[in-house]
């Protein structure tokens, strides 16, 4: 199965994903970003801290962006 890194970029500087995590497609390594972004998220706004700006970048085992996550895209405001 392919590893897939999940790294946040939070103000232009980039926290890696040291160790990666093995999904069958570039897809459900996104759902799964979209899960953690919302619990980050969540855990944010319960602090009273900013939540905009942060980016998961999912990159294959070569270190190649596959798909970007803006944490903005999993809040559904009205």
């Amino acid at each position: 199965m392919p590893l897939f890194y999940l790294h946040i970029r939070e103000n232009g500087v980039l926290r890696k994903d040291p160790e990666g995590s093995e999904f069958a497609t570039i897809e459900q390594a996104a759902e799964e970003a979209v899960r953690s972004a919302q619990e980050i998220l969540a855990e944010k706004v319960s602090q009273g801290r900013v939540v905009d700006g942060q980016v998961f970048e999912i990159t294959d085992e070569e270190g190649t962006v596959r798909a970007t996550i803006p944490f903005r895209s999993v809040l559904r405001l009205e």
